[in-house]
């Protein structure tokens, strides 16, 4: 059952025309405003902390929300609350501190089962929807493949939920993008992975290829993942390609198989968006980038079974905003991204977080940035 917003505004035409409304300015990184870490499995409240896949922000608190996608390895599915401190002066990130943690629960009020049972959940991406005061969460889903035959199925989802992690409604979901138990649909781990709300839409984007869009991007060539359009009613509007580049390195041994895909969105106006483009290179570790898209202009794809061969189609516009990976080596696995407050200076504060995927290896990071051009 499709989710009813309050403030609902239908989109007449989101992919019109780059001309047809007034382009402002991009994008651009101005300066670079610290990073704070949480111990590796740090204990709050009973819980595990670890697995933060999305975080967003109430601009009207200015509460903190974390989701962790951890599927009950330590805690059920769950979300944290919490305060991101930045100097009053210097616009500086000073401290991440967490405030309270919440189950995720289903429409009977269970929790989520946990990893390899039916209806199991993967939380990746969390959002705060200021227009309805509740909260939106992605899904990836999960499904069996050649390496994990027993797997079942679990369907991807947007779903929406009160601050008290109760299950409101989700999103109509795509038929082009159901799982399935043979070579059809997305692949395995390339569901809903970033998600991002405008006054007028809802906006989410796979991590990787269909198999029937192509395969996952290789050093010679990327790969086309489908970005999905709801009005503010729940109801599917549009379908776009985002464009994945190709693998920046080698894999080390060449043969080695190397992970890449879109890991959040991050809406800017109605038309544009930023988006974390991630990779992870065996032999070499993750490399990161920052785009900014637009959707003006790209072909709605919604109602097409296949995007290799066929009729051609314009992709959305893509422009680099910064390589992610030359701010603090070695390059974190980013997968979360939100707006912060506005700095005296009048710069918007970006923040950008890391999955330590429960790994003494890999760190929970937040990296703050001053930005211009992102209201």
């Amino acid at each position: 059952m499709a989710v009813s917003i309050a403030f609902a505004m239908v989109v007449a035409n989101i992919a019109q025309p780059a001309s047809a409304a007034g382009r402002r300015e991009p994008v651009r990184i101005t300066r670079f405003l610290g990073e704070e870490r949480l111990p590796h499995l740090m204990r709050f409240e009973g819980t595990a902390v670890g697995g933060l896949s999305g975080i967003d922000r109430d601009p009207r608190t200015g509460t903190w929300y974390f989701i962790s996608d951890d599927r009950w390895r330590y805690d059920p599915a769950r979300f944290y609350t919490g305060r991101l401190d930045f100097d009053a002066v210097s616009g500086e990130l000073t401290r991440v501190r967490l405030t309270g943690v919440t189950t995720l629960t289903r429409a009977d009020g269970t929790p989520y089962p946990g990893y390899g049972r039916p209806w199991s959940a993967d939380p990746e991406t969390i959002r705060f929807d200021r227009w309805s005061g509740r909260l939106l969460w992605g899904d990836e889903g999960d499904r069996p493949d050649a390496r994990n035959p027993g797997i079942p199925l679990s369907m991807p989802a947007v779903r929406s939920m009160d601050l008290q992690g109760r299950h409101l409604g989700q999103l109509r979901l795509p038929r082009n993008l159901r799982l399935t138990a043979v070579e059809r649909g997305p692949r395995r781990n390339f569901g809903f992975e970033g998600l991002a709300v405008t006054p007028r839409t809802i906006t989410a984007v796979t991590e990787g290829p269909r198999y029937e869009d192509g395969p996952p991007p290789t050093l010679e060539q990327g790969a086309p993942v489908r970005l999905t359009v709801w009005n503010r009613l729940g109801g599917l509007h549009a379908q776009f390609v985002y464009p994945l580049d190709p693998l920046p390195v080698a894999p080390v041994p060449p043969s080695a198989e190397a992970d890449s895909g879109v890991s959040e969105l991050l809406a800017i106006d109605q038309f544009r968006y930023l988006a974390l483009e991630r990779s992870w290179i065996p032999g070499v570790g993750y490399k990161v980038r920052l785009y900014e898209i637009d959707l003006r202009g790209a072909t709605d794809v919604l109602d097409r079974r296949s995007l290799s061969g066929g009729r051609p189609y314009r992709p959305v516009a893509k422009r680099l905003v910064h390589d992610l990976s030359e701010v603090l080596p070695p390059a974190q696995n980013l997968e979360s991204m939100a707006w912060g407050p506005r700095l005296p200076s009048g710069e918007c504060t970006l923040v950008i977080g890391s999955d330590d995927n429960f790994h003494p290896d890999e760190a929970t990071q937040f990296l703050a940035f001053g930005a211009t051009g992102c209201r």
